[in-house]
Formats: C-alpha cells, sequence, structure tokens
C-alpha cells in the first residue's frame, strides 16, 4: 500500500497553516537580523566579504520572503527566493559547526549546532513544498 498519496492530501489539507508558519518564522529570523547582527555577523565565513552587509541583506529577503508568501500572486516566487536563501546562508550554518562558533547569550551546546545542518534541508523542502501550485480543493476532501 504507498502511503504517499495520503501523505500529499494531509499536506495539502495544512498548506495554508504551513504556509503562515514558514511565514512568520523567516520574518522574525529577517527581523532579528536587523535587531542583533552580531551573532548572525559571527557565523559568516571568513571567505566572505562585508559580513554586516550580508546579514542585513539576508535579513531584508528573509522578510521580503516571509511577507511575499501570504500574498497570492507572490507566494510561488517568495517560495523559490527562500530556497535560493536557505541555500545561500548554509554556509555559514557549515561555519558554525566547524568551528564551533560560541555565541553570546545562547547556550553552548556544539550538538545542536551540527543537528541545525539537516534542519537547514527541511527549510529547503518546507520552502520548495511551499513553491508548488495550490491543490485543487475538491482533490483534498
Amino acid at each position: 500500500m504507498n502511503s504517499t498519496p495520503s501523505l500529499r492530501k494531509a499536506l495539502d489539507r495544512y498548506k495554508f497553516l504551513l504556509r503562515v508558519l514558514m511565514s512568520a518564522f523567516v520574518i522574525v529570523a529577517g527581523t532579528l537580523h536587523f535587531l542583533i547582527p552580531a551573532p548572525f555577523i559571527k557565523i559568516v565565513p571568513d571567505y566572505l566579504p562585508a559580513h554586516a552587509l550580508l546579514v542585513y541583506v539576508s535579513g531584508f529577503f528573509e522578510i521580503l520572503g516571509g511577507i511575499g508568501l501570504l500574498i497570492p500572486p507572490f507566494r510561488r516566487a517568495a517560495a523559490w527566493g527562500l530556497v535560493a536563501l536557505f541555500i545561500a546562508v548554509f554556509p555559514a550554518n557549515i561555519n558554525m559547526a566547524v568551528n564551533d562558533i560560541v555565541l553570546d547569550g545562547i547556550p553552548h551546546i556544539p550538538l545542536l549546532y551540527w543537528l541545525r545542518l539537516p534542519f537547514q534541508a527541511v527549510l529547503i523542502a518546507w520552502a520548495w513544498w511551499l513553491s508548488r501550485p495550490e491543490p485543487n480543493p475538491a482533490a483534498i476532501t
């Protein structure tokens, strides 16, 4: 028995909620890039230039992507933009784990740095799924 169609129907049924959740997540994360940029700047790999500028640009695009997810004509483009953004910031996550970067005010638990890496794949897959065309309501009932 193939459970994929039933899983797809269940996910489609909750697509609105999952879109709003992703939107809130990236808007909050993007806002934090402006409110407390220091931890984000600290994890940008040394080989990249203009660390602060990269943090502000990525925060701006996180906020923009989160807002775009909520506006029907922009949903798909925003989701694809978030896929690209999650891929683009992955080197910072790797840098944090590999170099065991300690962030002020955050408990230092190196295992969590490493667990964050596969979570980035979850975010990419989630944003990709949100980029898919909206389901036909009759098909998910």
